[in-house]
């Protein structure tokens, strides 16, 4: 019997996961099978790109892991039992169950309501492909003059509301922050990002935190109100509730808690990567939920599996980070450097340099992802045939 590896979720931290354990282990020895909700890999830190009509290159699952020996399964996951080692998905043929040996959770994480009232029902999201597409089809039918309002002063919301104010001048764009505009970046960093504002023409409300959406305006907590004919809402991520129903140990967020390996702290069968785990990064502060600090969850689970299983050493790599790379259309960018922990430091780069280093850093993590069993060395240990002491 082959030792049957399952990997659940095909974004940036699942399909390196799957090509990195394809490229570590024999076909004769494992049987890895990939389960995905959609056909295509999904750039998500594009979809800010995608909801203002731009074009992105199709990533066919099938395609990128073609010969590689793992097994795609287009379904969704429904459960998870790690009692009994088994998955729920429902594809095509109907619902069925698959039983694992090891399991790679990397199912992600969505846009996080927070439990205001209004944001499910008119609020638009781009922490998907579907939702980047309807809001794609939204901005498309409005007319010039109509205001949009991007809610959420992080990462994503600083990209999204430069990408639709820079494709779309003719509309009344405003970013609402519930704290200063790019309070946590370097004063360089702040400066430029408030210069690319003024050039475009954002209307910025810092320290408005917004209290309710109405498919006409959004209200903030000083008793005012903003008109809004489409809501952007980008204020933060939650991961999906999959975890949370299972018996694995989950932290308040509902992250999979787990040790220096990714592997769960209560089942040992079980690896979290990406924004499903609870990772401890330098300081011990959580990793922050991103491509960045995700991708080397799924290269530090991978290599763990694949030790364990071929009696190797197990590589334990902490996840630093390096710098936050922030697109501000499609001309202007920020690169701002950070500690190992993630705050800021005073060096930044900003204008057309730091666009096509963003632009850059977004290629690379497509190609690691489209190229998954690439870029490994080649060589191989044969499984160990045996059981896998409970502490190894």
């Amino acid at each position: 019997m082959r030792h049957r590896i399952i990997v659940l979720g095909a974004g940036y931290t699942g399909a390196v996961a799957a090509g990195r354990l394809a490229r570590r282990l024999h076909r004769e020895d494992v049987a890895i099978t990939l389960v995905n909700a959609e056909p295509d890999f999904v750039e998500r830190v594009r979809m800010h790109q995608l909801a203002v009509g731009q074009e992105l290159k199709p990533r066919p699952l099938g395609v990128m892991f073609a010969d590689s020996g793992v097994e795609l399964r287009h379904a969704k996951v429904t459960g998870v039992d790690v009692e009994g080692a088994s998955v729920d998905i429902t594809g095509d043929g109907g619902a069925e169950a698959l039983t694992f040996d090891t399991l790679v959770y990397a199912l992600g994480s969505r846009w996080h309501t927070h439990g205001i009232p209004g944001v499910a029902e008119h609020a638009h999201e781009i922490a998907s492909r579907p939702g980047a597409l309807r809001l794609r089809a939204r901005l498309a039918g409005l007319e010039a003059g109509q205001a949009v309002v991007v809610v959420g002063g992080g990462l994503t919301g600083l990209e999204a509301v430069t990408e639709i104010a820079e494709s779309r001048p003719d509309l009344d764009v405003a970013l609402a922050a519930q704290g200063g505009l790019g309070d946590w970046l370097s004063a360089r960093g702040r400066r430029h990002v408030r210069k690319v504002f003024d050039r475009l023409g954002i209307t910025v409300h810092e320290h408005s935190a917004v209290t309710a959406v109405e498919p006409d305006q959004v209200s903030t907590a000083d008793g005012g109100s903003l008109p809004a004919a489409v809501t952007v809402w980008t204020a933060g991520f939650a991961v999906h509730t999959i975890a949370r129903a299972t018996a694995l140990e989950v932290g308040d967020s509902g992250q999979i808690v787990v040790d220096a390996t990714m592997r769960s702290v209560s089942h040992p069968n079980v690896y979290a990567i990406g924004d499903a785990a609870l990772v401890a990064g330098p300081g011990d502060k959580p990793l922050r939920m991103s491509c960045a600090s995700g991708v080397p969850t799924a290269w530090q689970a991978a290599d763990a599996v694949a030790a364990r299983l071929t009696g190797g050493r197990i590589p334990k790599t902490r996840a630093r980070y390096f710098n936050q790379c922030v697109s501000l259309g499609r001309r202007e960018g920020l690169i701002q450097y950070v500690s190992a922990d993630d705050v800021s430091h005073r060096a930044a780069l900003s204008g057309r340099f730091a666009a096509l280093y963003k632009e850059l850093v977004c290629k690379g993590a497509a190609w690691g992802v489209a190229n998954p069993t690439l870029g490994l060395p080649t060589r191989r240990r044969r499984m160990v045939r045996e059981l896998i002491p409970q502490d190894h």
